[in-house]
């Protein structure tokens, strides 16, 4: 069992930057390959990106590539997600998820566990 928990969300205006942390419980943190995705109002679910246990690998979806980074520290339990020039339709709750695989996945259904959320809004 894994239990998530995002944190570092908030309200910045465009062109800014945020940088959201995962912690996540358990000793085997370091066998799960991990994810952001995001949901905004009346929108389904989204990918955002993905680093591989090792964190050797990352993948990212078209519209944040360049500006936001995914990367992790195994021995802290924890995967960030940094965000620069941050942009109006990056509002949106971002989730951070955990697969029992050492590849990272592009689609929510892979993922098996689950944090709460937190909010980001990006102001015009």
């Amino acid at each position: 069992q894994v239990q998530l928990v995002e944190s570092g969300g908030g309200l910045v205006q465009a062109g800014g930057s945020l940088r959201l942390s995962c912690a996540a419980s358990g000793r085997t943190f370091s066998y799960y390959a991990m994810a952001w995705f995001r949901q905004a109002p009346k929108k389904e679910r989204e990918f955002v990106a993905a680093i591989r246990w090792s964190g050797g690998t990352t993948y990212y979806a078209d519209s944040v590539k360049g500006r936001f980074t995914i990367s992790r520290d195994n021995a802290k339990n924890t995967v960030y997600l940094q965000m620069n020039s941050l942009k109006p339709e990056d509002t949106a709750v971002y989730y951070c998820a955990a697969r029992r695989s050492r590849s990272g996945g592009v689609y929510s259904s892979e993922y098996d566990y689950w944090g709460q959320g937190t909010q980001v809004t990006v102001s015009s």
